[in-house]
């Protein structure tokens, strides 16, 4: 067990989750799972280091609730992206600007990360984000306003919008 790094497995109305964080931040999310088996091995191998505890995802894990309930929820956490590259952390930060209820798409991160010919890497990128939802991925779209890729699969990607609003696809 690292100190300070804990990690925790709850519920939620759409399923299970886990979250793993350091003293720096959080490291990784997963996205709701049908058991908290899955969500517990989604975690990866960090978590054998780790403190199983809620305490310090108390807060996190009712936002969580409460957005999976239909809630408008942001989620402002401060992020352990110690393991990032450079390019990823610009582009998931860049994706952390977009607002509940509203898309981009994977060119759009690229120009405001000043790289401009690197859509096809930002959705590279996205699909490394290790924190679905809380660095939003799923509310970034293709250029011609088609889904795009996402690691969670379309459906979940479709769940995402919908629960914020945007229902067209």
């Amino acid at each position: 067990m690292v100190e300070g790094m804990d990690y925790i497995v709850f519920g939620t109305p759409q399923g299970w989750m886990g979250v793993l964080g350091s003293p720096a931040g959080l490291i990784r999310c997963t996205l709701p799972q049908y058991s908290s088996d899955v969500a517990l091995q989604n975690l990866g191998d960090d978590i054998k280091k780790a403190n199983r505890t809620a305490e310090p995802f108390k807060d996190l894990i009712a936002r969580f609730q409460a957005y999976f309930s239909g809630d408008k929820v942001d989620f402002p956490d401060k992020l352990d992206l110690s393991q990032a590259t450079e390019f990823q952390r610009s582009v998931w930060e860049t994706t952390r600007a977009i607002p509940y209820g509203a898309t981009q798409t994977y060119h759009w991160i690229a120009s405001r990360i000043n790289k401009p010919r690197a859509a096809r890497a930002v959705g590279q990128a996205l699909g490394q984000n290790p924190l679905p939802i809380i660095v939003p991925c799923h509310r970034v779209l293709a250029a011609n306003g088609g889904l795009g890729g996402f690691t969670g699969g379309l459906d979940m990607k479709r769940l995402l919008l919908k629960i914020e609003g945007i229902d067209t696809f």
